[in-house]
């Protein structure tokens, strides 16, 4: 497989799964540095300014929450950009099968669906794992759940449907549209000509160096890659690395909306 090109054709195989046009080196790390750089600036550059010319105790919080949010869904667009220039169109079945966004199928029985489902426990467990195990230390002020344990985040959100409404916006996107989709769902499928059966390992390092917005979670981003791009590299279904990484967005929504409803 030549890697001079920006891309291959897609094709399909006999059992039915599309194998996604496979980017070159450039167009990789091009992809990774439009998702990472603009995030990297809008939180340690973008946020303190926009904090600065906010009032009251939250307008800190208030700044980083929607510029993370703008970077979020940056990374969103991204992927329908890139996605409509490959397939020439965002119709359904085009986008599902450019984005892996399909039931598992089992690469030793060729099963879809089903029991297949299972391999989420697994994912689920060592995502679990991962908590128990210690932290960086996150500077003052950039830790959400933080905020949302403090009197003034209890205060802010009491009643706020309408900030509400922007952590709900950015949790989507943060596991759903916009950083799954795009390594799970555009970059994971596309990474096998490069580095081969090594792919997943490849997409998991740059999962984690993508948190240059937040670098103390660097490590423990390292070890989702056999949480989110193994699973979907080896099951070839984004969906996988969707619903493990959403954990973290249901909570992060429960918390908050307990708040808004006291």
């Amino acid at each position: 497989m030549s890697h001079s090109n920006t891309s291959v054709v897609a094709t399909r195989s006999s059992a039915g799964a599309v194998t996604p046009r496979q980017y070159d080196l450039h167009r990789i790390l091009g992809v990774w540095a439009a998702a990472a750089l603009p995030m990297a600036a809008l939180s340690w550059l973008v946020a303190p300014a926009l904090a600065a010319q906010l009032d009251g105790p939250t307008a800190w919080p208030r700044a980083l929450v929607a510029c993370l949010t703008v970077g979020l869904v940056w990374q969103g667009v991204l992927v329908l950009v890139l996605v409509r220039r490959e397939t020439g169109t965002l119709r359904w079945r085009a986008v599902a099968d450019a984005l892996w966004l399909h039931r598992p199928r089992s690469p030793r029985t060729g099963r879809v669906g089903g029991r297949v489902w299972w391999v989420l426990l697994p994912a689920v467990l060592v995502v679990g794992l991962e908590q128990l195990l210690p932290s960086l230390h996150v500077p003052a002020g950039r830790d959400l759940g933080a905020f949302l344990r403090s009197t003034n985040g209890h205060e802010f959100l009491s009643g706020n449907w309408p900030w509400f409404a922007a952590i709900v916006v950015m949790t989507v996107f943060n596991t759903v549209l916009g950083e799954e989709l795009l390594f799970r769902g555009l970059l994971l499928p596309r990474m096998r000509g490069v580095f081969g059966r090594a792919d997943w390992l490849a997409n998991g390092l740059l999962f984690a160096l993508y948190h240059l917005h937040m670098p103390w979670a660097i490590p423990k981003a390292l070890l989702d890659t056999l949480a989110l791009a193994y699973p979907s590299r080896r099951y070839e279904s984004a969906w996988l690395g969707i619903i493990v990484h959403s954990l973290q967005s249901v909570l992060i929504v429960g918390a908050s909306l307990a708040l808004v409803l006291r």
